[in-house]
């Protein structure tokens, strides 16, 4: 079978290499999928160019040298002990080495895919998606009526935030750049904010909750634009991301001991079938639809992934495979 390795650290463009590899066999508890789609996020262009030797990826070459995680397919095979799927099921979810033909999946981690929504909308799903929905429903405990800021609204996790913010009530501001305004209130926000004629921390808006994708901003700033008892969530940092988790986690929970506002950094998101599920419900209502911006086949995933490096896609970026 056919998939996208790398053995050492550089541009996804030139080190991505597409192989041939013998095809896995699922072990106990996972599942065999036959890859139709999988999709990529910031965080595989961070692994790939070296970001990951810092968080025992491996210092002078990866020690997986496999590429991808959000995927969707049809199950092949099952291994032993697997009981919620069989051959022929549509699923998806994430796994090592989503970008390859064939790939394994543990059967936690995967979901039925709903039948109104195309392999490559579920490949979208699962790490921005999910991304999303802990911010807002769990970190954030976002509640119907509130007021939410989305900083970063047209990114694959923007995207999927407006969207499951609108899905549990809030009302939505979506703060994004001049080209994405229209796309931004497309899928479901109220108001939009130009960042590149005005700062949503200095308007005079105040916000329940802020989803922020670009972590561009002071911690100040953050709570300059929350209501008391506010808390924002930082996701993603837009520059250098090392120096940017360790500033706002440090300065953020510095910043946070006085008064009632909050700033905390979002984490890693957990990626189980609960989780999965609730995806596959809004989906099926039709209450959210991912944003697909690009797609390439698996011989371009280099040039996917060296796009996504630029950090302005709008939505997300697909791996046609099958």
């Amino acid at each position: 079978m056919k998939a996208i390795l790398y053995e050492g650290y550089g541009p996804p463009a030139r080190v991505l290499q597409l192989r041939d590899v013998e095809r896995p066999v699922p072990g106990e508890g996972q599942v065999l999928l036959k890859v139709h789609a999988a999709s990529v996020n910031i965080s595989n262009y961070f692994g790939i160019t070296g970001f990951s030797r810092l968080f025992g990826g491996g210092i002078r070459r990866p020690k997986d040298p496999r590429v991808g995680s959000d995927v969707a397919g049809e199950v092949e095979s099952v291994g032993a002990n697997v009981t919620r799927f069989r051959q022929g099921d549509e699923v998806f979810g994430a796994c090592p080495g989503a970008l390859a033909e064939y790939a394994v999946a543990r059967e936690t981690r995967v979901a039925l895919k709903p039948a109104n929504t195309s392999f490559e909308e579920a490949a979208a799903v699962p790490v921005a998606g999910l991304t999303a929905l802990q911010c807002l429903r769990d970190k954030g405990r976002l509640q119907a009526g509130q007021e939410v800021a989305v900083n970063g609204a047209s990114g694959g996790v923007g995207t999927f935030a407006v969207q499951i913010a609108k899905a549990l009530g809030a009302e939505v501001t979506g703060v994004c750049s001049t080209r994405n305004l229209d796309q931004a209130l497309s899928i479901g926000a109220d108001h939009v904010v130009d960042y590149t004629k005005e700062d949503f921390t200095r308007n005079g808006q105040r916000y329940d909750l802020i989803c922020d994708i670009a972590g561009n901003r002071s911690v100040s700033d953050y709570k300059r634009a929350l209501k008391a008892g506010g808390t924002c969530l930082i996701v993603g940092v837009a520059k250098n991301p090392l120096r940017g988790l360790v500033k706002l986690t440090v300065l953020g929970r510095l910043g946070s001991m006085r008064g009632n506002k909050k700033v905390r950094f979002m984490g890693i998101a957990k990626i189980n079938q609960a989780y999965l599920g609730f995806m596959a419900e809004l989906l099926k209502a039709g209450k959210v639809k991912p944003v697909i911006e690009k797609r390439y086949g698996l011989s371009e995933a280099g040039q996917a992934l060296q796009y996504i490096g630029g950090k302005h896609t709008r939505g997300k970026v697909v791996i046609s495979i099958a």
